[in-house]
């Protein structure tokens, strides 16, 4: 862990220039509105160590496979959502020595992200080699009311000198992947436009032909009075600046306005690309830069309405959930069923950008609950429109008769990853997808989904799972065979209990739900059947006959569920055992050692207790949680929020505090020694989870809301906001009373500790514990 961040309830404090910890806080400080973000890169020169990136959602590049690429059915390239056009720079020149804080002396550095309103702002005093000091002042946004403009505020102010400062607002293309496959740059040019003290660089991807234009804009200001320079205008390839210099007195601050559009062809006709951006970035510059971030701040307090979670006497806790909430709505605004959530979103390279089952099985509920439903309903389109693609992937391994095996990563509905355990072996992500089905369906009400989109999809799914298992003669039941659970340090298992609890399951929801669309919609069941080919009554026999016939492995004396077969033949050791210099595993031993040893990455077998808890008894979960959570390493992103979960149902109140910390503060704090690389933005879905579920109890039991609240130690109460089938609820929790607010037009009827309670409109309940 590195704890170098300022506790506050509603931003993320750098004190102190720490080059060392420079690109940890370049994730952390990241800016997006789903749909584009931006590392926290300086503005001006910095040429120490440092991670440039600046992404627009949709736009990828095909980067070709390394390894593996010409085995049959392994994916010819990996997709990467790119880096690109990088737009906020502000070089600075003062007689002829460039700002550069990594060459300077730097005091009085702060770096804020303020979460409430939306910003970022940086404030130091630089002392030049040439002994002059400058104090600089930067501030800058992605509106996410107009979500193709961002504007910059940036200011130096002279403290020790007269003189003339120049400056460098640049547009710049030329840019690369670090984690490109082969180190070639993904740009070429398209065109270049100056008008006065506009710029556009139109630009395209040398595969796929995504053309992108940013168009920027500045003006300059002293004393809150316009200035006009006279630019030298600079052109390279892929490149334009405007370079000027400005006579400042000591003391007097000079402000350059930076205005950017950011336009791409996913959004916009290629052949008018250009005039589009320049008709945005006069909207940017017409509304100014204080109107825009008024409406910023008024957008952000209209999101924290309802997606706000308040935790008090727990600063750390408090400032750890609002990060993860305010990263997520950065992230993915559900306007666009093209778009997905990438692991890091706009806040790092690694994984590529890309789409993974962490979606549906960590992100879903969060949207369902603080957004509308149109949002959660947009992410499970995504995946029914490139049903098509998920044949077309089962096909290349072999599978026929319209089974689908949706990809582990992808950008395009097309498998992406390139590591054969995981591509090949990973499947029980196809259970994810028909889970968040279920989960869409049961949440929201909206069985009409199964008729239009949910069936087509849980029949090639279930028809998947039918192929992809065998019958054992010598166990006499089915089986599955080789297989990489969740604990992705085990590999080509055989009966991973979670996959085969997950395959099974897949098959009974598709059954039901096919029985529910015959019944209720005759003539669309038919049509469903016609265009699937779907033999139902052949079919579900399977189906069913596996299901009544599988094999599970479990330890009659443990009491266990084996999270596969052979498990308990590794040398058991507990991670408490292991000296702390070993961890992260993943980190400090060979990945020989790992494979041989007990050790978890992240929930597996009690993934599916937490997924199907109300199948077991609290002493069966009791039991299995006991057990294998002190083999696991907490090494995935998703791994402490579900195990905090699990620790709030059976009462371990102390382990379900200590895991929701870890899970909120994973990248504030450091905690895998791995968020230089970029934020795990899926699993900040999970760190709502263990609040609302966790310690909240929130369940979704036959059309109604259940709650089993509990209060971790350390708080003194915590509340969160539900939306759910048209209703607006708060739920506050004290240390002895429950509070449950319907700030709706109409009365609910909901659960608490298994008692039914009325709340009528605008009125509030309180409930002793």
């Amino acid at each position: 862990m590195k704890q170098y961040l300022v506790l506050d309830e509603w931003k993320i404090i750098e004190k102190g220039f720490k080059p060392d910890l420079q690109e940890r806080s370049e994730s952390i400080f990241s800016l997006g509105n789903g749909r584009m973000g931006q590392r926290a890169n300086f503005e001006e020169k910095y040429s120490g160590s440092s991670l440039q990136g600046n992404y627009v959602a949709g736009i990828y590049y095909p980067d070709k496979t390394k390894v593996g690429w010409w085995k049959n059915g392994y994916p010819e390239y990996f997709a990467k959502v790119l880096n690109s056009t990088n737009w906020n720079g502000i070089n600075v020149l003062i007689d002829d020595e460039e700002l550069d804080l990594y060459k300077c002396k730097v005091s009085q550095f702060s770096r804020i992200l303020n979460m409430k309103e939306g910003f970022l702002e940086r404030e130091f005093v630089a002392e030049l080699k040439n002994g002059k000091k400058i104090k600089v002042n930067s501030k800058r946004f992605i509106s996410i009311v107009d979500t193709e403009i961002a504007a910059i505020r940036y200011s130096v102010t002279p403290i020790n000198f007269d003189g003339d400062i120049s400056f460098k607002p640049y547009v710049d293309a030329d840019v690369e992947n670090q984690d490109a496959n082969y180190e070639e740059k993904f740009w070429a040019e398209n065109e270049k436009r100056v008008n006065n003290d506009k710029a556009f660089l139109n630009v395209r991807t040398k595969k796929l032909d995504f053309h992108l234009c940013t168009g920027i804009a500045y003006k300059i200001f002293q004393d809150d009075k316009r200035v006009n320079v006279d630019a030298k205008i600079v052109e390279k390839d892929k490149y334009i600046s405007f370079n000027f210099s400005v006579n400042s007195k000591k003391n007097i601050e000079t402000v350059v306005y930076k205005y950017v559009a950011n336009l791409s062809s996913e959004n916009h006709e290629k052949n008018i690309l250009t005039s589009e951006t320049e008709k945005v970035l006069d909207k940017a510059i017409n509304k100014s830069f204080s109107n825009l971030f008024e409406e910023q701040k008024d957008a952000w307090a209209e999101k924290w309405k309802v997606c706000d979670i308040q935790i008090k006497g727990d600063i750390a806790a408090q400032q750890g959930i609002r990060f993860n909430i305010f990263q997520l709505n950065q992230t993915y605004t559900g306007e666009d069923e093209r778009l997905n959530i990438g692991p890091k979103g706009f806040t790092g390279e690694k994984y590529g950008g890309s789409t993974y089952w962490d979606t549906e099985a960590f992100c879903l509920p969060f949207y369902l609950s603080t957004a509308e439903s149109h949002v959660a309903k947009n992410l499970l389109l995504y995946r029914y429109k490139q049903l098509g693609k998920a044949i077309e992937n089962a096909q290349k391994l072999g599978f026929d008769n319209g089974a689908a095996l949706f990809p582990m990563v992808t950008m395009n509905g097309e498998e992406c990853h390139n590591e054969w355990e995981i591509t090949f072996e990973e499947i029980h992500r196809n259970g994810a997808i028909a889970y968040a089905i279920y989960n869409y369906v049961n949440y929201t009400g909206d069985k009409e989904y199964l008729v239009k989109y949910g069936l087509e999809v849980l029949i090639a799914i279930a028809r998947f799972w039918s192929q992809r298992i065998t019958y054992s003669q010598e166990k006499n039941m089915y089986v599955m065979l080789g297989v990489t659970g969740p604990n992705e340090y085990e590999n080509n298992v055989n009966n991973n209990w979670y996959t085969n609890i997950i395959a099974c399951w897949s098959m009974k929801y598709a059954l039901e739900s096919a029985l529910f669309v015959s019944n209720n919609f005759f003539e669309d069941y038919q049509r469903i059947v016609k265009n699937n080919n779907f033999d139902d009554e052949l079919e579900i026999s399977k189906w069913k006959e596996i299901c009544n016939n599988m094999y599970f492995p479990y330890d009659e004396k443990k009491g266990i569920f084996l999270q596969q077969e052979g498990y308990l033949d590794k040398e058991q050791i507990l991670v408490k055992d292991l000296d702390k210099s070993n961890l992260p595993i993943n980190q400090n031993w060979s990945w020989d050692r790992i494979l041989r040893s007990c050790f978890i990455k992240q929930a597996d077998v009690l993934q599916g207790l937490y997924s199907f808890e109300q199948n077991y008894n609290l002493e069966t979960i009791k039991r299995n949680f006991d057990f294998y959570e002190q083999r696991t390493v907490h090494e995935s992103s998703l791994s402490p929020c579900v195990h905090s979960i699990i620790a709030s149902k059976i009462g371990d109140n102390k382990k379900a505090y200590e895991l929701y910390l870890r899970t909120s503060r994973l990248d504030l704090d450091d905690y895998n020694d791995e968020v230089a690389e970029g934020c795990h933005i899926t699993s900040m879905a999970g760190t709502w989870l263990a609040i609302v579920q966790g310690f909240g109890g929130m369940r979704v039991k036959n059309g109604e809301l259940n709650f089993n609240p509990t209060i971790p130690k350390q708080w003194d109460s915590y509340s969160f906001n539900i939306n759910f089938r048209g209703y607006l609820l708060n739920i506050e929790v004290l240390k002895q009373q429950i509070v449950l607010t319907n700030n709706s037009i109409k009365s609910i009827e909901i659960n608490v500790f298994g008692t039914k309670y009325k709340i009528q409109q605008g009125k509030s309940i309180f409930i002793n514990h």
